[in-house]
């Protein structure tokens, strides 16, 4: 969560094959306030799981560049998968891709780039093209490891009352990072009592998470 809600933060909107294990990825880290999966790069109108047209499964993450740089987050992307193996799959469903919002984005996603060549790494076969529009995939696609433990999707039902509050929530996207394996709960409760809200708030969260039968 943020350290000061009025702060803006960015977006980075990436492919690396299955959306569902980058959006566990990335919403594992601090400095990710939200995450979200689904479908971008291409131009068919209004694409779906299955008419997705020319888009590619996309994972979309709002950070706080303050705790976060976008450099760092190109670097865990380019860590977390092979864009050889994925490209070309099932056509551009899973594609390797980096939309940038900006033209700063565009020459930092060309520095890390050069910092990996220079590192000895090949070149990625990543495409790199302006960010346009990203559609969000259906409601079984998001959090979607979360959502195989119905106790902790019911306990935080209780906070979050909607499908959406739930997705936007920083804790669902932290505990769906923990429903993969990449973080854990320790690590979720260290960095939940850092963070800038009421201290009631707090220790209701810390205490709900404690009690979640994974």
């Amino acid at each position: 969560m943020s350290s000061n809600p009025t702060k803006l933060l960015e977006t980075a909107t990436l492919g690396m094959g299955c959306f569902w294990s980058p959006d566990a990825l990335f919403g594992s880290l601090p400095g990710v306030i939200r995450t979200q999966t689904g479908y971008a790069g291409g131009t068919t109108a209004q694409p779906s799981y299955r008419d997705m047209g020319d888009h590619s499964e996309m994972v979309q993450l709002d950070f706080d560049p303050e705790i976060l740089s976008f450099e760092e987050v190109l670097r865990i992307f380019w860590n977390n998968h092979n864009p050889v193996n994925i490209n070309d799959y099932k056509g551009r469903q899973y594609r390797s891709m980096v939309l940038y919002h900006n033209v700063q984005q565009r020459g930092q996603a060309e520095q890390v780039i050069r910092e990996r060549e220079r590192a000895g790494k090949v070149k990625p076969e990543t495409e790199i093209s302006p960010f346009t529009a990203f559609y969000p995939a259906e409601e079984r696609h998001q959090k979607y490891y979360l959502h195989r433990y119905p106790d902790a999707v019911e306990k935080l039902s209780s906070i979050y009352p909607s499908h959406q509050e739930l997705v936007n929530s920083t804790l669902a996207a932290r505990l769906n990072g923990l429903a993969k394996g990449y973080v854990n709960l320790a690590q979720i409760k260290q960095e939940i009592s850092g963070w800038k809200v009421h201290e009631d708030e707090r220790d209701h969260w810390l205490d709900l998470i404690s009690r979640i039968r994974w």
